[in-house]
């Protein structure tokens, strides 16, 4: 049986997941790709992962991504997936990982940053702003 993580210290297992969802996202060319750890501050999840696209294809098309590549490297499928046949929100639930795509008007108004502010918060770096850096 896996050890749980000491207190205050984030969950690996968990961490890398975010990371391959943000992978996914940015595969898709997702906008502003954000990984917020709310482990410490509730008991939904161990992260967020919070990303835009530019119109309801893309957003479809990223949560897509994200499904298909956590199944190819985990073999896990959402438990919960809300808001693809809209496009505007899609929501997958891993457990331990909460995939937010959203289009820009929606995340605007719902700012889901600064509702999980007190979370520690990082902008993922993804293939495009690594390079130009």
């Amino acid at each position: 049986m896996a050890e749980a993580p000491a207190a205050g210290r984030p969950d690996p297992a968990s961490a890398a997941l975010a990371r391959l969802a943000a992978e996914a996202c940015d595969d898709r060319k997702a906008v502003d790709i954000r990984l917020i750890r709310v482990d410490e501050v509730s008991t939904l999840a161990d992260w967020f992962v919070i990303c835009s696209g530019l119109s309801d294809v893309q957003v479809r098309a990223i949560a897509r991504s994200v499904e298909e590549r956590i199944e190819e490297e985990t073999g896990r499928l959402p438990l919960r997936r809300e808001g693809q046949a809209e496009g505007r929100w899609v929501l997958l639930d891993y457990g331990e990982l909460i995939v937010h795509v959203l289009m820009p008007q929606e995340r605007e108004y719902y700012d889901l940053e600064s509702f999980w502010g007190h979370g520690q918060q990082e902008r993922y770096l993804g293939s495009a702003q690594a390079t130009s850096s």
